[in-house]
């Protein structure tokens, strides 16, 4: 038995890996986009189309590539992502034209397609019911880490050269695609790989459209979307709202998202898990949904350095458990069918990623208020649909 414990956390922590390395490489090119923006002689336009594709390409994909994740199993779905989000690394460091640039964020939106349905599924094939919530709670938790360290590394490595930093990446993720081959087992037996996998032949995109909208399902993807429509929508106007309402330099701002993450990842590993033990996912995700509106609307009254880390702190706080702990519903109420869901998960919230910031730009050209108070009008609507969760909905998953 505590072999079987020792083989389960091994395994976690190369899935953990994966997925961290995966966000890493994202982070990696952050600080790095403006100069290569330069470089190329590239539009403001044509830098939100590139960022919109990668969304787009995440959206189509993540329907197959769940019912693939149940087709072709756990491991081998994560060696592809992993093998493609290189590629697309490796083609964007290249690149020195549009469509070869284009091409990589294409291919970059596939693999994030393929990596995290794949991961999730793989979490929960692992572990018990018990034991899942602290286990999402540490993806989330790795997805946060890479996007904090990230920059922080890609910056350091951009004094080498503007296209290091996505040659690094890509090493890295061929690294990470090669210790899955060899280190990473099919979670799933033969039998019941062959299971799921007939099952899953037998399923179609819009078959799978309609089973998202089982009220089981559905209420939970609603909530999956309006997470990250107000999620993105706030933080595209974090950094100018920022500036044109309280002067912060790039560097005030930068440790304001730092030190948030940092705060949230925290909180992710260590009170995660005792968090659902105690209120369980429902309340869990309500309670976040209160305090992330409150905190939205708060933040348009607030002035001052610190006030405003403390606002950010905990909102961001609120969407970081949020997200592990809509995950772990949805993987609860999945039973067999865990490519599927974690897929339409992917699926729903790569719609609020492209839909978010661009209504939170429209909107920030109004008035700079209003993407904040249209994130809490969002997020009070979410709290009303959960309301339509019923507890013997609930209690049947659990």
């Amino acid at each position: 038995m505590k072999k079987t414990i020792r083989e389960q956390k091994a395994v976690l922590m190369i899935l953990l890996s994966n997925v961290f390395i995966a966000f890493l490489g994202v982070g990696l090119i952050i600080p790095v986009m403006p100069s290569f923006m330069d470089m190329m002689h590239l539009s403001g336009k044509t830098m939100g189309y590139l960022v919109a594709v990668f969304a787009l390409s995440q959206l189509i994909i993540s329907p197959f590539a769940g019912r693939w994740v149940d087709r072709y199993g756990r491991k081998r779905m994560i060696v592809i992502g992993l093998f493609l989000f290189g590629l697309s690394e490796l083609i964007f460091g290249f690149g020195t034209s549009v469509w070869v640039l284009y091409l990589a964020r294409i291919l970059g939106g596939i693999s994030a397609a393929f990596i995290m349905p794949s991961a999730t599924a793989y979490v929960a094939d692992i572990t018990s019911l018990e034991e899942r919530p602290k286990a999402m709670g540490y993806i989330s938790a790795a997805i946060s880490t890479g996007f904090i360290i990230g920059p922080g590394i890609g910056g350091f490595i951009a004094e080498y050269g503007i296209r290091v930093p996505f040659f690094f990446a890509a090493v890295v993720a061929f690294i990470a695609c090669l210790s899955s081959v060899f280190i990473l087992k099919e979670p799933l037996t033969k039998e019941e790989l062959a299971e799921i996998s007939e099952n899953a032949k037998k399923s179609s995109f819009f078959g799978d459209l309609k089973k998202s909208l089982h009220p089981l399902y559905f209420i939970a993807f609603i909530i999956v979307f309006v997470l990250a429509f107000g999620l993105s929508a706030y933080e595209t106007v974090f950094s100018l709202f920022s500036d044109h309402k309280f002067g912060f330099t790039p560097k005030d701002i930068a440790a304001i998202i730092t030190i948030s993450s940092i705060f949230g990842v925290i909180v992710q590993i260590f009170l995660f898990g005792k968090m659902v033990e105690l209120l369980g996912e429902k309340k869990l995700i309500q309670a976040c949904l209160v305090v992330g509106a409150i905190l939205a609307v708060v933040s348009v009254m607030i002035s001052g350095f610190v006030t405003v880390l403390v606002v950010t702190s905990f909102i961001f706080l609120a969407f970081d458990l949020l997200r592990p702990a809509l995950t772990t519903f949805l993987s609860k109420a999945a039973g067999k069918e865990q490519g599927f869901v974690a897929g339409m998960n992917s699926t729903y919230t790569s719609l609020g990623n492209i839909v978010g910031p661009a209504l939170g730009g429209v909107l920030f050209d109004v008035n700079i208020q209003y993407p904040y108070l249209f994130a809490a009008v969002i997020m009070v609507v979410g709290l009303v649909i959960t309301a339509l969760w019923k507890d013997r909905q609930m209690a049947e998953n659990n």
